[in-house]
């Protein structure tokens, strides 16, 4: 069965209850952007997608064990090791919300191919860096991290991936994997001449079995002498459905696709002002549920310069 936007738009507009006028550029719209964070999550090891409802609060959790003595003796009460969890209440999903126009003065000089299709895929790219740029802020954040310093990127790397894993065992939770956030240049210079493969995926480079980490990511937004790691089951995805049926009250139909909705997608003419307008709503945030199985490991900063590796002044 073709999953074309054109098919999808006639299998919509075939269900009762439907709006008929969403258009096909706006199903394609919402269907690349699903299609990039699905691939994105399947990168970062986003293994929970969970939907915030109207009225709802979102919290996290850290948890902790005070382990009693295990010598016991023979006939003598067990005692009970004291397990706490303290939960934590998170800011509210901000819904955001996002307008382009495109003049019709800029579709006779451009064409559509380019002033409405190249517009929308910048449009597109520009609200998936956003994202990500949010996630890459709470990542950065060591005030329930773990914290500690090491010599070396390599220890820095061996270290994180095992408090991590320490961290969850402790909790009675399996870390299947583990995401490992780095610096680009950082990544580089530790890994010079070694031949592995850096794939790439909608800007985001990575390298997979690295180290025993699933997957290291490799991005400018971590800053320089730092290596992050996280359980991929501790990462989050929330977010607000665009399609929700309580906005839809307000008369604001946007369209969306897949089971996970992430974004919502308008498009509409304007003849007082002779525009294309384009309009865009999501509500996401990526996060860690425990934000104590972080570990952020600081390591010292080598100098990387612009020079060609052999040149120097020497006759």
């Amino acid at each position: 069965m073709s999953n074309s936007p054109e098919t999808m738009l006639a299998a919509r507009s075939a269900l009762p209850n439907t709006f008929t006028n969403i258009s096909a550029r706006e199903i394609d719209f919402v269907t690349r952007f699903t299609d990039n964070w699905e691939a994105l999550r399947e990168v970062l090891g986003i293994m929970r997608p969970i939907r915030k409802a109207p009225g709802t609060k979102l919290v996290s959790y850290t948890a902790s064990v005070a382990l009693e003595d295990g010598d016991v003796p023979e006939g003598a009460i067990i005692p009970y090791s004291k397990a706490t969890v303290v939960e934590a209440a998170k800011a509210d999903l901000t819904i955001k919300k996002y307008a382009k126009a495109v003049t019709i003065e800029d579709v006779n000089k451009y064409g559509a191919a380019v002033a409405v299709q190249k517009t929308d895929e910048a449009f597109l790219n520009e609200l998936q860096t956003t994202v990500l740029d949010d996630f890459y802020d709470f990542l950065t954040d060591d005030t329930s991290a773990i914290t500690k310093t090491y010599d070396t990127f390599q220890m820095g790397v061996a270290m994180a991936i095992g408090f991590v894993r320490d961290k969850f065992k402790k909790m009675r939770k399996n870390a299947s994997s583990i995401t490992v956030f780095v610096n680009t240049l950082d990544a580089y210079n530790y890994l010079g001449a070694a031949e592995l493969t850096i794939q790439s995926l909608f800007g985001i480079d990575y390298v997979k079995n690295f180290m025993g980490a699933t997957t290291l990511i490799l991005s400018s937004e971590i800053p320089s002498g730092k290596v992050i790691a996280v359980p991929t089951e501790n990462i989050v995805l929330y977010y607000v459905d665009p399609g929700d049926s309580e906005f839809a009250q307000l008369g604001l139909n946007y369209a969306v696709e897949g089971e996970t909705n992430l974004i919502g997608f308008h498009a509409e003419g304007n003849y007082n002002t002779a525009v294309g307008a384009s309009f865009a709503l999501m509500g996401m945030a990526l996060w860690a549920e425990y934000a104590d199985a972080i570990a952020i490991i600081t390591v010292p900063e080598t100098p990387v310069t612009d020079e060609t590796p052999g040149d120097d002044d020497t006759p």
